[in-house]
């Protein structure tokens, strides 16, 4: 299954017979008061500066978030999508929980973007889905639904499998939906990895859609993130995950050792080409 986006030029394939794809997280102001500083000034310096260092670090696509609170996120999330469009040839997933920033942010976007996210709450399906075919864009299907959030693996099942079938009776072709299993921090509960690389299985195996997560969820509140978050990228790799809303500088290396052990580099080119550039 391929699922196709591109910036003005550039064409990233999120494929579950391919290379891993690392979708770069910085560009969001949850915990990062200086990005909240600039962008409330309409400064996006410091955002083109995330986005030159995650695209380095091996970013395929970026993640483009401006929500903290009072954000005007209709008029600042287009703003900062043609800012990055304008000095980078690079896909994005455009990350808002207003539909209509979504719309806005879409109407300025080069290329084919992914929308994050849909749930399978009716609300969301009937508002963000008629927005992804407008505007030609893939969506990131979120795992919850007016019931909240299952810690189910079979229920998190259905409910991607409501979101496809929601998605394709929409008009948005079966490739453009990419399900996100969803991740919860083991500090609060412990089974929580093992619910999502569960779900993460069975959506590969019953449904065989591109998936991918926010990996550094699972580590919140704990020492030794990183390493948290390389192990569980692994096992997730290893379950059927094809992407992933991550820091790449901080876990690229695994990713592409991943790619590399799982015979999805030829001759290890990837792999080496990393190293020599400089991790």
């Amino acid at each position: 299954m391929e699922t196709k986006l591109r910036g003005k030029t550039k064409e990233v394939v999120i494929n579950t017979e391919g290379p891993f794809v690392i979708i770069g997280e910085s560009i969001n102001p949850t915990r990062r008061k200086k990005l909240v500083d600039t962008l409330s000034d309409h400064n996006f310096e410091y955002v083109l500066e995330l986005a030159g260092k995650q695209i380095d670090a091996g970013a395929g696509i970026l993640d483009v978030n401006v929500g903290f609170p009072g954000v005007d996120d209709l008029y600042l999330l287009p703003e900062t999508v043609k800012a990055i469009n304008e000095k980078y040839d690079i896909p994005l997933c455009i990350d808002s929980p207003n539909p209509e920033a979504i719309r806005a942010a879409l109407k300025v976007a080069d290329g084919k973007c992914i929308i994050n996210s849909v749930t399978g709450e009716e609300k969301s399906l009937r508002s963000v889905l008629p927005v992804a075919l407008e505007y030609g864009a893939a969506v990131i299907g979120l795992v919850m639904d007016d019931e909240g959030i299952s810690h189910e693996p079979e229920k998190r099942l259905r409910i991607a499998e409501k979101i496809l079938e929601q998605a394709v009776k929409t008009g948005i072709m079966e490739n453009d939906v990419i399900i996100d299993p969803l991740v919860m921090a083991v500090s609060a509960d412990p089974g929580a990895a093992l619910v999502t690389l569960e779900t993460i299985r069975l959506v590969h195996e019953k449904l065989a859609l591109n998936i991918t997560q926010g990996t550094s969820n699972i580590s919140f509140g704990l020492p030794g993130r990183d390493t948290i978050n390389s192990v569980f990228m692994a096992f997730s790799i290893l379950n059927g995950l094809t992407c992933a809303i991550t820091n790449p500088a901080r876990i690229a290396a695994a990713v592409r050792a991943a790619d590399l052990l799982r015979d999805r580099d030829d001759y290890a080119m990837r792999f080496v080409e990393y190293f020599q550039g400089g991790p």
